[in-house]
């Protein structure tokens, strides 16, 4: 088509040189364009935020990474916070008890003796509960630990990831007439048989975040021996990091997050 109309041109004894550099300038602009708008999408792909934060708490016993819930905000960013003024660094995972939870956030116990009674360290203040029907204390969660205050505020720092255990329609059955005072939803019953947790601690502590990555950390430090007191013999030192957002984003898309 384009030579049919050059053709007549030229027939017609009419330069065509105005007409191919028009023609050459159009090209050009459009590549530019073409180009400009992929560096703008390029661009948008790398500033877009992860969905949630995410942490990274490292052990001799390996390491895990944890999303942190977007629904508990007071929770997440005072856990962030923590982390940036390297409140847990160097702290200990305290109280282990198999088949249930692993306890650490204590900053008392960065210096503590062997076989000192841990868990009453502080930050100072407390955190509102944040208690949400859709968390729960599934195998892998993350959640606050507290004394007994009648408002259930959180521990500044103290935190917990749950190991617990399986169960079975008929425990779970028990655990609601008996200690819930409520019914279980049928897809958390789910979780519960299929994967494990602590449903008694449900609607009692907050639970701000869950891990995505390296699950088996807490089933190998769930396992160590310990004391009377449930503090490991041997000392469980944490290092505990916020992922670049980067490396969040790579996570999210290779777990679909």
């Amino acid at each position: 088509m384009v030579r049919k109309i050059i053709n007549k041109i030229e027939a017609s004894h009419i330069s065509i040189k105005p007409f191919l550099t028009y023609l050459s300038s159009k090209v050009i602009l459009m590549n530019r364009i073409l180009a400009l708008l992929l560096c703008l999408g390029v661009f948008s792909a790398f500033a877009a935020k992860p969905k949630h934060q995410y942490v990274k708490i490292k052990t001799d016993m390996g390491e895990c990474i944890i999303m942190l819930y977007n629904e508990t905000p007071q929770h997440r960013d005072n856990f962030v916070s923590l982390i940036k003024k390297g409140v847990f660094e160097g702290t200990l995972f305290h109280r282990v008890i198999k088949n249930f939870m692993i306890q650490g956030g204590d900053p008392d116990s960065k210096v503590a003796k062997q076989g000192e009674l841990l868990g009453n360290g502080t930050v100072g203040y407390t955190i509102p509960a944040e208690f949400r029907d859709s968390l729960f204390h599934k195998k892998g969660a993350l959640g606050a630990a507290r004394d007994d205050n009648p408002k259930k505020a959180s521990s500044g720092s103290q935190f917990y990831i749950v190991q617990g255990k399986k169960f079975t329609d008929q425990g779970l059955d028990s655990l609601e007439t008996n200690r819930l005072h409520f019914k279980i939803p049928v897809w958390q019953r789910e979780v519960y048989k299929n994967l494990g947790g602590t449903p008694h601690l449900d609607r009692n502590y907050t639970v701000f975040g869950e891990v995505v990555q390296g699950l088996d950390m807490v089933d190998k430090i769930a396992a160590v021996s310990r004391d009377s007191n449930d503090r490991p013999f041997a000392d469980v030192k944490m290092s505990v990091s916020v992922l670049k957002r980067r490396a969040a984003k790579k996570l999210e898309k290779l777990y679909n997050l």
